[in-house]
C-alpha cells in the first residue's frame, strides 16, 4: 500500500454513537464481531495516511469480540460497553502488548504482564481493545506520526494524538487518552471530536508510564460529548459517584469566563465560542460573562513549574540513554527541572491550592464555565503539536474538562470549547456537559 497518499482531506467519518451501538449489541441487532471488523476495515482504508495505530490486536479483538457475540446470545451482557471496541493511548499498558511510549529507548520494551487499571475497568465493562494508539514520545511534546483527519498536513495535536484522530477517522468509537496539561483536550479540538477529562487524579494511574504525577490524569476520546461521557461512565470510580442525585431539567448557570491570556485568541475562535454562549442563551440557560478573580497566567506558570519539577524527578533515568534516543525536547525539560528547587516546587504547589480555593469559592453556584480550547486551529505540520496554554489552567486548576465540537474555522479546520466545572463534580458534570452540547446542537451549533 502506498505510504505517500495524494488524498489530504476527507478521512473524517463518524463511528457511531456509544448508547446505539451498545443498545444494538444487547438487543442482538448488532454482532460485535462485525463492528470490530467494521473497524479494521476503515483501519485499512485511513492508517496509511492518517498513522493514528501504533499497533492493532486483530487476532485477539476478533477472537474477543466473537465470545462477546456469543454471550449476548446467552443472555449474557458484561456491562455498558459490552462489544464496544477501544483505543488505548501507548504509554497505557495492556496485557501481551509492548508499551513503547513512541520512544526509541522503549523499541524493545516486552509485553506488559498486566493491564493498567483503567484497561482493567473497560474489560469489565465489557470493552473490547482494538489496539495500541500513537503518543508523543512519553506524553511529551516530540511528536507522533499521526495525522489530522481533517487535513494530514496539520498536526492532530498531542500528546494523546493517535487516540484523537483514530476516532475522528472513523476507526474506532471511542479512544483512551492521557492529559498532564493539554493532551486530551487539546487533540479532541483540533480533531473536531469531543473530550473528558476527569478530575486531576480520579482515576489510578497504575500501568501509565508517568510523567507528572501530580497532573496525569486518564481522559476519554468519543465522536459527541455523549459518547465521551458514556465511556467515564461506564468505568466511573463508585467513590466518585456517592449522593449524586439525577439532574434535574432547570436552567444551568454558565459562565462565560473572561481572562486577558485568552485575548490572543483568533477572533474565529472568539466568535465560535460566543456563538456557543448565544445559543445556550436561547435555550433558556443562564448565560454570564465573567472576569475570573485569578490570573490564568499565573494558574499557567504554576502549572508549567510543578510539572517540570516532577518530569525532571520521574523521568532523570532517560538522561542516562544514548544520544539520539530520546528526543531533545523532553532531554531538555528533564534538565529544566532537575534545576526548579525543592522549595520552589512546594511553595508552588501550596499556592495552587490556594488558587483553586479562591478560583471555586468565586463562583459558587455556577455549573460550568465556557473557554476557547486553543489560541487557533491546528497548526500545520505535525513537528509541533501546538498551543497547550488555554487549556493548561484548567487543567492547573483541577476539575472536569469537556472538549466540544464548535464548528469550523474558513480554512476547513475545526475549533473546540471548552466546558469546565469543579473538581469532584465528574458524575454530575458529565451530564451537565451533554446538556450543553445539545442546547448548543439544537440552537445551530456551526458545522
Amino acid at each position: 500500500m502506498n505510504d505517500t497518499p495524494v488524498q489530504t482531506t476527507n478521512y473524517v467519518a463518524d463511528p457511531g454513537r456509544i448508547a446505539d451501538l451498545a443498545r444494538h449489541i444487547r438487543e442482538g441487532e448488532l454482532s460485535p464481531a462485525d463492528l470490530v471488523r467494521g473497524c479494521l476495515d476503515r483501519i485499512k482504508v485511513t492508517e496509511p495516511a492518517i498513522k493514528a495505530w501504533r499497533e492493532v490486536c486483530v487476532d485477539t479483538v476478533v477472537t474477543e469480540a466473537e465470545q462477546r457475540a456469543k454471550e449476548v446470545e446467552g443472555g449474557i451482557v458484561c456491562g455498558p460497553l459490552h462489544g464496544i471496541p477501544v483505543g488505548i493511548k501507548d504509554i497505557i499498558d495492556v496485557a501481551g502488548v509492548p508499551t513503547r511510549c513512541n520512544s526509541l529507548s522503549r523499541a524493545g520494551a516486552a509485553p506488559a504482564t498486566a493491564d493498567a487499571e483503567i484497561v482493567s475497568a473497560l474489560r469489565v465493562a465489557g470493552a473490547l481493545i482494538l489496539g495500541k494508539t500513537e503518543t508523543t514520545e512519553f506524553a511529551y511534546f516530540n511528536p507522533s506520526p499521526a495525522r489530522n483527519p481533517h487535513n494530514i498536513e496539520h498536526t492532530p495535536g498531542g500528546s494523546s494524538s493517535g487516540s484523537a484522530a483514530a476516532v475522528a477517522a472513523g476507526t474506532v468509537p471511542a479512544a483512551l487518552g492521557t492529559q498532564t496539561m493539554a493532551s486530551v483536550n487539546r487533540p479532541a479540538a483540533y480533531c473536531g471530536i469531543a473530550a473528558f477529562k476527569p478530575s486531576t487524579r480520579l482515576f489510578s494511574t497504575f500501568g501509565i508510564e508517568p510523567l507528572s504525577t501530580l497532573y496525569d490524569t486518564v481522559g476519554f476520546y468519543g465522536w459527541s460529548v455523549p459518547d465521551a461521557a458514556a465511556v467515564f461512565d461506564a468505568v466511573c470510580p463508585t467513590h466518585a459517584r456517592p449522593g449524586w442525585k439525577e439532574l434535574r431539567d432547570s436552567p444551568l448557570t454558565i459562565v462565560a469566563l473572561q481572562d486577558p491570556f485568552i485575548e490572543e485568541a483568533d477572533d474565529e475562535i472568539k466568535q465560535a465560542v460566543e456563538r456557543v454562549a448565544e445559543r445556550l442563551a436561547a435555550a433558556s440557560h443562564a448565560v454570564e460573562a465573567k472576569h475570573s478573580r485569578v490570573s490564568f497566567n499565573q494558574l499557567y506558570d504554576l502549572h508549567l513549574l510543578t510539572m517540570e519539577y516532577e518530569i525532571g524527578r520521574i523521568q532523570r533515568r532517560l538522561l542516562d540513554e544514548p544520544e539520539g534516543r530520546v528526543g531533545i525536547k523532553l532531554i531538555e525539560a528533564i534538565r529544566r527541572g532537575n534545576k526548579i528547587a525543592d522549595s520552589a516546587y512546594l511553595d508552588a504547589r501550596r499556592k495552587l491550592d490556594e488558587v483553586r480555593i479562591e478560583f471555586f469559592d468565586a463562583f459558587r453556584g455556577v455549573d460550568a464555565f465556557l473557554w476557547p480550547a486553543t489560541p487557533k486551529t491546528a497548526p500545520k505540520g505535525i513537528a509541533w503539536t501546538g498551543e497547550p496554554k488555554f487549556i493548561s489552567p484548567w487543567t492547573a486548576l483541577g476539575g472536569p474538562v469537556v472538549t466540544m465540537p464548535a464548528g469550523c474555522a474558513a480554512d476547513g479546520l475545526p475549533i473546540g470549547c471548552l466546558v469546565t466545572g469543579a473538581p469532584g463534580s465528574d458524575f454530575r458534570f458529565g451530564r451537565i456537559a451533554c446538556r450543553i452540547a445539545e442546547a448548543a446542537e439544537a440552537h445551530g451549533t456551526a458545522s
